[in-house]
């Protein structure tokens, strides 16, 4: 009992110690926020703002933010849909078709992906998108976020698939269910918490992506909210308060996002692995 208390004080402390890690450049990102440009120059940078400011805000929406936000969610939104519905399709055929050979080959394909990291074909899915005369759109950024958020929620909704009761699929199939039905009435409910994890797993991943809308879009009309922070970037100076301000509403909806859907993320990532 004793070394159990003493290993929970060291968790404990780990763990607050953690805490004031990740807390400390949150809090200094949000107080700097609300200062202008000369105190940011001149006070503590972990001082609270002797005259706070809203200044920043105002101009990071008026620098047309909601134009980026809008992009964001269009660009996000377009790749989630299809990339959670395919995958939850593609996962259902492996589970369901464990004996066909080309279902097989299929899930090591979607394995093999996991194994490519998106800045080794940057290259070929530029050179792809110029050829599909797609550069510099939206939907240059979403087919190649699309291809690379399936493999891992193929394997999440593969192996939480898996762990439905083929009992409950032979019951359903003697009621004279047929497998759409199968997937809409069974799999789909049962798997809801994993279809919410990829969701949001990814949904952040291409929310907070940089490289694709570096590499394939030029225009500033076509620009997400991780670009949008290049315009208080000038000559010979940076607009850091203003900056910080950007930050902070680029990352509000995924705080809240992550607030609304976390018992559903931790339980599907850990509930497909764990049973």
């Amino acid at each position: 009992m004793r070394k159990l208390v003493r290993l929970n004080w060291l968790g404990g402390s780990a763990g607050w110690l953690w805490l004031v890690i990740v807390m400390v450049p949150l809090y200094w990102i949000v107080v700097t926020s609300f200062k202008d440009q000369s105190a940011y120059f001149s006070q503590n940078p972990f001082a609270l703002p002797n005259a706070p400011t809203a200044a920043n805000y105002l101009l990071v929406i008026q620098s047309d933010f909601p134009r980026y936000f809008v992009n964001s969610v269009i660009v996000t939104a377009g790749t989630i849909i299809p990339a959670v519905t395919i995958s939850f399709l593609a996962a259902y055929a492996i589970v369901r078709g464990a004996g066909s050979r080309f279902l097989a080959g299929a899930n090591g394909l979607f394995l093999m992906g996991l194994a490519i990291p998106l800045q080794a074909t940057i290259i070929p899915v530029y050179l792809l998108i110029i050829r599909m005369r797609l550069y510099d759109s939206l939907l240059a950024i979403v087919l190649p976020s699309i291809a690379f958020a399936i493999p891992l929620s193929v394997l999440v909704l593969t192996n939480f698939i898996r762990d439905v009761p083929k009992e409950l699929f032979e019951s359903m199939r003697v009621d004279g269910a047929t497998e759409w039905g199968m997937l809409r009435k069974l799999a789909f409910p049962l798997t809801r918490p994993a279809l919410v994890t990829v969701a949001i797993y990814n949904g952040l991943g291409v929310w907070n992506g940089f490289l694709l809308p570096l590499i394939l879009t030029q225009s500033p009309e076509q620009r997400t909210l991780p670009l949008a922070l290049w315009t208080f970037q000038g000559q010979y100076s940076v607009n850091v308060p203003a900056v910080l301000a950007s930050v902070v509403l680029t990352t509000l909806p995924i705080v809240i996002l992550y607030a609304v859907g976390r018992r559903q993320l931790l339980s599907g990532l850990t509930a497909g692995f764990s049973r």
